[in-house]
C-alpha cells in the first residue's frame, strides 16, 4: 500500500520573482538550484525538499516523493482518489541539475478535500 510519507517540494508564489530569489538565496543564505525564464520560477534545496518559487503561483501545491510513480498512482486511484491527470512528464534532467544526468522527472496531479494541490513525483532513467 502506497503511504506518502517524503516531502519532495512545495510550490509558493513568489509575486517579484527577482526580489523573492535575491532575499532567499543572499540575505537568508538558502541554497540555490535553478531559475528557468520562461516559465518564471526558481528552486532552492532545503535539506533535501525543494521550495519551487513561481511569479504567478495561485496557491501552494505539496509535492510527495514516491518510488514508482505508476504504481502509487495505480493504488491511490484504487483507494478513491481523482486524479487532475495521469502520470507524466514534467522535466527532462538531461544536465542533472536537480538529480542524475539523464532522468526524467514525472508527476501526477490530485485535490485534497480542502481543493488544494497534490503531486506524486518520481524519477524516471529516459
Amino acid at each position: 500500500m502506497t503511504r506518502l510519507t517524503r516531502l519532495h517540494q512545495v510550490a509558493a508564489c513568489a509575486g517579484d520573482l527577482d526580489a523573492t530569489v535575491d532575499f532567499y538565496r543572499e540575505q537568508l543564505g538558502c541554497r540555490f538550484i535553478a531559475r528557468f525564464d520562461p516559465p518564471g520560477i526558481a528552486f532552492f534545496d532545503f535539506s533535501g525538499v525543494r521550495v519551487l518559487f513561481e511569479a504567478a503561483a495561485p496557491q501552494t501545491v505539496l509535492y510527495f516523493w514516491v518510488d514508482d510513480i505508476k504504481r502509487a498512482y495505480q493504488d491511490l486511484q484504487s483507494r478513491g482518489v481523482n486524479f487532475d491527470s495521469e502520470p507524466h512528464v514534467i522535466h527532462k534532467d538531461a544536465e542533472g541539475i536537480f538529480d542524475n544526468p539523464e532522468t526524467e522527472e514525472w508527476m501526477a496531479f490530485f485535490k485534497d478535500p480542502a481543493g488544494n494541490t497534490v503531486a506524486l513525483a518520481s524519477r524516471v532513467a529516459e
